[in-house]
């Protein structure tokens, strides 16, 4: 049997801490990667009694023990946050994030490289880049469980790298979410605003968080 690869999550959000749980009920050794500071042991303590392997130290460390790295933070500091981690030719870097600002409802408010997925890949090119599960809440990260269907929300992954992507697709499919190749990195914006769709629906449209976006075959 294959050995899983280890994961790291940069954040400890609602999205962090989820998307975490989600990869440790699956049976990935999971490291989060945490300030100085914070405070996790809430989320560790849960983890760790349900039999999960998870660990936290500073996001360096982790990023150093971890074949993908997912960034969980702000979409405004998640350029620095790459830069921060050190080298990372060895990790696939998941973009989790979502530029936005409010007025009236969610308005997608991009960098001028066109997605902060291709920020992060214009500001630092040797590492490997994917935009992935950020089209819906923490609901559906910590559960991605779509009953009346019977199939896990769908999970669009965009990046120029395809063996980065099928890794993705990997631990997205063992995770119980539907994975779908969204095409090259030029397309992360085009995620992007499908979750601030999302976002407007879920929020300024009334429709609540318990929906998703998602792809069908008829």
């Amino acid at each position: 049997m294959t050995e899983r690869p280890s994961i790291a999550i940069i954040g400890t959000g609602n999205v962090g801490a989820s998307l975490g749980r989600r990869f440790a009920s699956a049976g990935y050794q999971l490291h989060f990667g945490v300030r100085p500071g914070s405070d996790i042991s809430g989320v560790l303590e849960q983890l760790r009694s349900a039999g999960a392997t998870v660990s936290a130290a500073s996001p360096q460390e982790v990023a150093r023990r971890a074949s993908l790295v997912f960034l969980a933070v702000p979409a405004a500091v998640a350029v620095e946050a790459v830069g921060s981690l050190g080298e990372l030719g060895h990790a696939i870097v998941v973009d989790c994030t979502n530029p936005v600002r409010w007025s009236g409802g969610p308005i997608w408010a991009p960098p001028a490289e066109g997605s902060v997925t291709q920020a992060i890949a214009a500001a630092h090119p040797g590492v490997r880049v994917v935009k992935a599960f950020n089209g819906f809440g923490a609901e559906f990260h910590a559960d991605p469980k779509l009953p009346a269907i019977d199939s896990g929300v769908t999970v669009l992954i965009a990046g120029d790298d395809v063996e980065a992507k099928r890794e993705v697709a990997s631990v997205a499919e063992a995770s119980g979410f539907s994975p779908v190749d969204a095409g090259p990195l030029r397309n992360a914006g085009l995620l992007e605003n499908a979750a601030v769709l999302w976002i407007h629906l879920a929020t300024a449209g009334g429709l609540g968080r318990d929906i998703a976006l998602q792809l069908l075959r008829r």
